[in-house]
Formats: structure tokens, C-alpha cells, sequence
């Protein structure tokens, strides 16, 4: 819990002015294999990524890996992630202002050390710099949090990634104890606060699709799960060496392997000019 935060209230989140696209969407899964994406493996045991000092991750697995397989699901293409060993998957492609809709569900299997935890992944927007940079395993990156009970949620990959949100505190969660709320206090995403929660669980039970909507133009992005706004992000930003910021406006699509088997399908990209409006009703 942070001083000055105010008291979280529920509200009740709709989206409106849905933009219109600005040229053809672009499918990232073809279903047949991964020639559009880099895959990156983090350590053989992932219970010491988070406090690792010496041992050297798995990295780069250009010729493919069992933990990212492309297929198709009932003639669709698809992505499966297996989430036994912690790692991302990284489209080639660097892009802005876009709409980028998908669909994920997750299979029920967990793997050690997240066998008690929820089911963990992440799309990882505006991606860059260098593979397993952040601990070993991820590229720095926007987090749209997709994570069983908080999908939505924004976490910054990498210290140096700053982006602002508006939030407030609900005393349910575990520190910093921050929710996302409209009319909430303005605040960095930044340790010790790593997190800011998603205005509400609009998820879907395990073995259900969710259907997740990112929009993204310039510095800004909103998070909606299956239709329901939880998050609206601004002034994304990298933190330099020297103290000053640089505006972050585009990067690369990255999906997580972190503990739990994953199906995505219908990941598309399509171009826009402006963001769609949350409205509390």
C-alpha cells in the first residue's frame, strides 16, 4: 500500500468510439510454423529466475522448440505455448497504432514452480532491446498481463520501461495493493509498486476462450478482456541512463512461457488512427 492513493470504488467500465481500421489486418500465426517469430529460453530450472546470480539461461532457439509449437485448431491457425520452461516467443515484425485482437484459452496444465499458482502468460507489447535481457528470459516490454484472475493487469518488463496509469487502492489485493480506476491518482508502474491491477476480472473460466482486445497509438494503450475495458495506459516511456525518457511507441508482439500450457488463435493486427474512449456508466 502506497500514501496518497485513494480508496478503490467498482465501476462499472464500457468502451465506445471503437475506431475504425486504416488498412487490411494482418494475420502473426499462419499454423503451419514459426518463420515470422524468435524464440528465447530462459533457465532449465525457472524456480531461480527471478534470483539467479550465475547460471546462463537456454537463449536462442533458432531452428524452433517444443515449448512454442504452430498448428491448427479445428483448420485454424494456432499457437501453443507449453509453459515447462520459461521463455518468449517474439514476432519479427515492429509495429504502432494498431488494433491487435486475439483469442487464448488455457488446457489446465501447470508446471513446477507455478503448480499452486494461476495460469501465467503475457502478450508483451512494444517490445525491444535485447533477448532475455530481463532476467534472463524476456525482452523490456508493456505487459498486458494475462494471468488467471488478472488478465489486464499492466506489469513493466525491465526497470527502465515506465509507463502511467491511474489508479487506486483496494486493500483484497496483495501489495501494492493498486487497482486501476477512472479518476484515479496518476502514478508511474515502477518497483517497489510493479504492478497495477485490472479494474476488474472479466476472464472466463479455464478451458474457455477469452477474447483480448489491445489498442495502442503513440505513447497510449488500452487493455479489454472479452469486451470489457480494465486498463488504460499513457506516457509509455523508457527511462535512459541519463534520467531522461523516451516516449515508447512501438515495438514487437512477444508471448511469455511461464508456467502454463496456452492455446492462441485468430492473433491479428490492423492498423489505426485513434483510440476508442472508456465511459464508467
Amino acid at each position: 500500500m502506497l500514501a496518497g492513493d485513494p480508496v478503490f470504488k467498482p465501476q462499472r467500465l464500457t468502451l465506445t468510439e471503437i475506431p475504425s481500421p486504416t488498412g487490411p489486418a494482418t494475420p502473426l500465426l499462419n499454423g503451419k510454423d514459426l518463420s515470422d517469430w524468435d524464440i528465447w529460453l530462459g533457465y532449465r530450472d525457472p524456480s531461480i529466475t527471478y534470483v539467479n546470480k550465475s547460471e546462463k539461461p537456454i537463449g536462442a532457439r533458432p531452428g524452433g522448440d517444443p515449448m512454442f509449437t504452430a498448428l491448427l485448431l479445428d483448420g485454424e491457425p494456432a499457437l501453443r505455448v507449453d509453459g515447462a520452461t520459461w521463455g518468449s516467443i517474439v514476432h519479427k515484425g515492429v509495429y504502432g497504432n494498431y488494433h491487435l485482437r486475439l483469442e487464448y484459452k488455457w488446457t489446465g496444465k501447470r508446471h513446477a514452480p507455478r503448480l499452486d499458482l494461476p495460469e501465467n502468460n503475457g502478450l508483451l507489447y512494444h517490445s525491444f532491446g535485447t533477448d532475455g535481457s530481463v532476467y534472463g528470459t524476456w525482452k523490456p516490454a508493456v505487459e498486458f498481463e494475462i494471468m488467471f484472475g488478472s488478465t489486464g493487469m499492466v506489469v513493466p518488463v525491465g526497470t527502465m520501461v515506465k509507463p502511467v496509469t491511474d489508479a487506486a487502492r483496494d486493500r483484497s489485493l496483495i501489495d501494492p495493493q493498486r487497482r486501476y480506476m477512472v479518476g484515479g491518482r496518476a502514478v508511474t508502474v515502477e518497483q517497489p509498486a510493479w504492478n497495477v491491477e485490472a479494474a476488474t476480472d472479466a476472464e472466463r473460466p479455464v478451458g474457455q476462450w477469452n477474447v483480448l482486445d489491445l489498442y495502442v497509438l503513440g505513447d497510449k494503450a488500452i487493455h479489454v478482456v472479452n469486451g470489457v475495458p480494465v486498463m488504460e495506459l499513457r506516457d509509455l516511456s523508457v527511462l535512459n541512463e541519463d534520467g531522461s525518457r523516451t516516449a515508447l511507441t512501438k515495438g514487437r508482439i512477444q508471448f511469455q512461457s511461464e508456467g502454463a500450457e496456452t492455446l492462441f488463435r485468430r492473433v491479428t493486427l490492423t492498423p489505426i488512427e485513434r483510440l476508442p474512449r472508456i465511459v464508467v456508466r
